[in-house]
């Protein structure tokens, strides 16, 4: 396994939805054979909400990374992040906002729609986004759907973050719901859209498994369409995990490389002490 397949930098402990104690996950990664190591936790800072870091927590999730760094520097490069939420008026993924914990890397992600009615999660539960749709949109899956990618294109136009996360998560469920066609025009001027702004906001794009190992889908996030529109649009690619629990660091890593492949690139970004490097496929 090449250097591109043996990081990871979207990672979850237990101080956000995880399974594992960091250092659970650091000890799993050197045991896979991996070289980087990026942790991620779940932050709506200032804010706090269920399933994130406390607000309280921001600055002990920091050490604790931060002393698994020096503590296993000889043996994986290990870097501090956060998959920080955007939701306007409220929060948003910009280094400005962590600054006192001077993260590595930020990772930007929609997991909410909000309205009127009341925030929609749309990677919660199945029946969750079913009957949300059916109550805050009124039945109109369509419009629902540019909510959310219209939300990822406000993120990445007034955002400051590294790596744009799991970029179609709003298709979680699809095969179970089966609420849309992927393969509608609508449904692709969306993802054409979205790849576009993407490539304007210069971030990275991620390969994301982590449906895969929860047992929601069998194929990573984005889409293979999606991902053939972000190599039109010279985006770089990474390939993480979204890992809940330390076993599944490197889950479906081969799966997301020849899906890259597929779509035409042959190399991958990866996280650096100084900055972005590339590693081939």
């Amino acid at each position: 396994m090449n250097e591109a397949l043996k990081t990871n930098f979207h990672t979850h402990t237990i101080f956000c939805d995880g399974k594992n104690t960091p250092e659970e996950n650091v000890l799993s990664a050197i045991k896979k054979g991996m070289t980087r190591l990026g942790f991620s936790a779940h932050s709506l800072y200032p804010f706090s909400l269920e399933g994130n870091l406390n607000h309280t927590q921001h600055g002990a999730y920091s050490e604790e990374i931060r002393h698994l760094q020096k503590k296993y520097a000889d043996k994986i490069q290990i870097f501090l992040g956060f998959e920080a939420d955007f939701i306007p008026g409220f929060c948003s993924p910009r280094f400005e906002n962590f600054a006192e914990f001077n993260p590595d890397f930020l990772i930007g992600s929609v997991h909410f729609i909000p309205t009127e009615k009341r925030p929609l999660a749309v990677d919660n539960k199945p029946a969750i986004l079913a009957d949300g749709i059916r109550d805050v949109f009124d039945g109109d899956v369509q419009k629902a759907v540019g909510c959310y990618f219209s939300l990822q294109r406000e993120m990445l136009l007034h955002g400051d973050f590294t790596i744009l996360g799991h970029a179609d998560l709003i298709r979680k469920f699809n095969g179970t719901l089966h609420l849309f066609d992927e393969n509608d025009a609508w449904y692709k001027a969306e993802v054409e859209a979205t790849a576009k702004a993407t490539a304007k906001a210069g971030v990275i794009a991620e390969i994301n498994t982590g449906a895969i190992s929860r047992g929601y889908m069998t194929s990573p996030y984005p889409s293979d369409y999606f991902l053939s529109r972000l190599f039109a649009y010279h985006v770089p690619i990474m390939i993480n995990s979204d890992a809940h629990n330390a076993d599944a660091l490197d889950c479906a890593f081969d799966l997301a490389a020849e899906r890259a492949k597929k779509a035409g690139y042959k190399e991958v970004a990866l996280l650096a002490a100084d900055g972005i490097q590339f590693s081939a496929l």
